[in-house]
């Protein structure tokens, strides 16, 4: 008799979250790898004021992908070398509620992060990071990123250089979700009227719902090879 849909989902969560705040292990190594990053680029900005303000969306947005690409490969891994990913498939639950459940750990790691750094980064740029449709798009932008990279991690994590294929075939295919999140979150901060803008967050919005429903159909298939 299979578990519940929900029951499993929640179970997954649940087992990811506490492993992790046993750990903490996921979250410091995307965390202290994500304000390395926007160090680096305060720093080798420093000089252009106005090439920094101009940078600071890109700045967010490509420390949060590769944080999360980070911790995508290190949580499929670690679920890979454990073999509860096997015991995950061989349970008695459906194929999409092992993908749902592995999603929602990664995407609620990475969208913490993303979190973490809008303060850091408003000092540091001396912008108002902390915007209600900023964090609308980093939510929307997170959730897309995830849901792809929760599939091809999962495909990856079987061969011996997953670390670098991850971000090969991943970074291509997330193109859409990465450009929309750029540009509605440049536009947004820059204060350019909401007319101008406004279609980025439901062009992001539609992205992921066809991200997350292809992930969901094609995740079965992908777990079988």
């Amino acid at each position: 008799m299979k578990t519940s849909f929900f029951r499993a989902v929640s179970a997954i969560v649940r087992k990811d979250l506490r492993i992790e705040f046993r750990s903490r292990e996921l979250i410091s190594m995307m965390g202290l790898f994500a304000l390395l990053s926007i160090l680096v680029f305060s720093f080798a900005l420093e000089l252009d004021r106005i090439a920094r303000q101009e940078a600071i969306s890109g700045v967010l947005w490509v420390t949060v992908i590769f944080a999360s690409i980070l911790g995508l490969n290190r949580s499929l891994a670690a679920e890979r070398d454990q073999g509860n990913l096997d015991a995950m498939l061989l349970a008695p639950i459906d194929r999409p509620a092992v993908f749902i459940g592995k999603l929602v750990g990664n995407f609620l790691f990475s969208l913490l992060v993303g979190l973490a750094l809008l303060p850091v980064m408003a000092a540091l740029y001396n912008v108002n990071m902390i915007q209600p449709w900023v964090l609308l798009v980093l939510t929307l932008g997170t959730l897309g990123f995830s849901a792809i990279g929760t599939v091809l991690a999962t495909m990856t994590v079987q061969t011996r250089t997953r670390e670098s294929l991850l971000p090969i075939v991943l970074l291509p295919i997330a193109l859409p979700v990465l450009l929309a999140a750029v540009r509605a979150t440049t536009n947004i901060l820059s204060g350019a009227p909401q007319d101008e803008w406004i279609a980025w967050p439901q062009i992001l919005l539609v992205l992921d719902v066809i991200y997350l429903t292809l992930c969901v159909l094609l995740f079965e298939y992908v777990v079988e090879e």
